[in-house]
């Protein structure tokens, strides 16, 4: 009797551990991973689109960005070409300067040798003074 006792408490406890699931306790179970999938679908979306619009805030601070450096190349751009005409009225000024003092540097020239030959001839008209 003990035997078929502890053969029937074996019994006993091998259905406990294997419960049979009835067609309704399967469909419940079925809607609670169908709606643990979408909470997790939701959050999966609400996660994206923080994400897109994070990336779109750092879209417009990039744009903004661009539009700033391109309005200061814009100036550097302006101030460069100012400087540049400045540059080229000074240079034509100094070219202007240059001839100027070389058209000078051989009057100068052309003037002591005219003193020198005057100088020569005065000291020859002196000399024929003194000689006679």
């Amino acid at each position: 009797l003990q035997k078929e006792l502890l053969k029937y408490k074996q019994e006993a406890r091998n259905l406990q551990g294997i419960k049979v699931i009835s067609p309704q306790d399967a469909l419940q179970q079925r809607l609670i991973q169908q709606d643990a999938s979408v909470l997790q679908l939701k959050q999966e979306l609400l996660r994206a689109n923080m994400d897109k619009e994070e990336l779109h805030n750092q879209n417009v601070d990039l744009q903004r960005k661009l539009e700033e450096r391109n309005r200061l190349l814009a100036e550097y751009k302006k101030e460069l070409c100012q400087k540049d005409r400045h540059l080229q009225q000074h240079q034509t000024k100094l070219d202007e300067m240059l001839r100027q003092l070389s058209e000078a540097s051989y009057q100068q020239v052309d003037l002591e040798r005219e003193l020198e030959h005057k100088e020569a001839l005065l000291a020859h008209c002196m000399k024929r003074e003194a000689e006679e």
